[in-house]
């Protein structure tokens, strides 16, 4: 029979910015709970919550098997010095840092993040995932990674290390060896309403109403990048991707492969939502390809092509 789980409510220290998607270092106090108790390593300023470990602030939720939050004295690094070690979280502490291992999950009314390890920054509000089959997840898009993924809340970016894909709902797929996604301001991933917005600087943090997820703006993409539409395969050096435009640029040793026919150049524009690609050759080349007429092949042959006009009278198939 599981024990019955035990809180411990951790106080920190609010910032001046509005609370915002995947980020803890905004907002009231952590409730931490956990099924199988809590440790209070007062002269590390260290709590350690195991089994079925859970922190929440706001509208963010971290799940893992084992957490540990690192606390340091108001005021940050400077007053750490001037603080006794045995004062506790919740007399006037504050976590700069947060680990999670094992089974992670954290996620927003929107987003949802997935890793062995998480370790949050509250300083540099920055999330990264290491272990087996990291994901970050909105409503219109996934990111996946083998190695990592990073997350600045503040600067509304995510990167992707390692056979990094980013696959739309409808089906748009872009993998790299790196992948950086920019979300747009004012619709980052599981952002709260301010409780009084105003314009931030481009530099600043964005915010949204609740419920919003996020809105990927732009994904740059570094080294074998990989562009899949339903009709062809466009691979590259180097690339951007518009998810709100459907347009993709690729640079650098271009190949785009459509059934057997294939086509290298040094620059391509593809439209992710016609699957309509223009290659463009390097200054002083030609763009090169290979094109193997079947259709023409199979009508020399004496064959029927294979959407044939509906008879007079009849309507074509849908």
């Amino acid at each position: 029979m599981k024990a019955p789980l035990i809180g411990l409510g951790l106080a920190l220290l609010a910032g001046a910015a509005a609370a915002q998607n995947i980020d803890l270092s905004q907002g009231g106090p952590v409730e931490v709970t956990a099924v199988d108790g809590i440790e209070w390593r007062q002269n590390d300023q260290v709590v350690i919550a195991r089994g079925e470990a859970r922190a929440v602030r706001g509208g963010v939720t971290v799940e893992s098997d084992r957490l540990i939050a690192r606390y340091r004295p108001r005021g940050g690094a400077q007053a750490q010095a001037a603080r006794a070690p045995t004062e506790g979280p919740a007399g006037g502490g504050e976590i700069w840092r947060l680990e999670a291992e094992g089974n992670v999950v954290i996620f927003t009314a929107t987003d949802r993040a997935e890793g062995d390890r998480a370790v949050y920054d509250m300083d540099q509000s920055v999330m990264v995932l290491t272990g087996q089959n990291l994901r970050l997840t909105n409503p219109d898009n996934t990111l996946t990674a083998r190695d990592s993924i990073e997350y600045w809340s503040q600067r509304r970016m995510a990167v992707a290390r390692g056979n990094a894909v980013v696959v739309t709902n409808d089906g748009r797929r872009v993998r790299a060896d790196t992948l950086v996604a920019y979300f747009a301001e004012g619709a980052a991933p599981g952002a709260q309403q301010a409780a009084a917005p105003r314009p931030q600087p481009a530099a600043a943090s964005g915010t949204t109403s609740p419920g919003q997820g996020s809105n990927l703006e732009r994904v740059e993409a570094y080294g074998n990048v990989e562009i899949r539409t339903a009709e062809e395969v466009v691979r590259g050096d180097r690339g951007v991707y518009s998810p709100q435009t459907g347009l993709a640029r690729l640079l650098g040793n271009v190949r785009i492969v459509r059934g057997d026919n294939t086509l290298t150049g040094q620059e391509a524009i593809v439209n992710m939502q016609t699957g309509v690609s223009r290659l463009i050759a390097a200054p002083g080349a030609r763009v090169q390809g290979l094109v193997v007429p079947q259709q023409g092949q199979q009508q020399q042959q004496g064959q029927q092509p294979v959407i044939q006009p509906a008879p007079q009278g009849q309507e074509a198939p849908r």
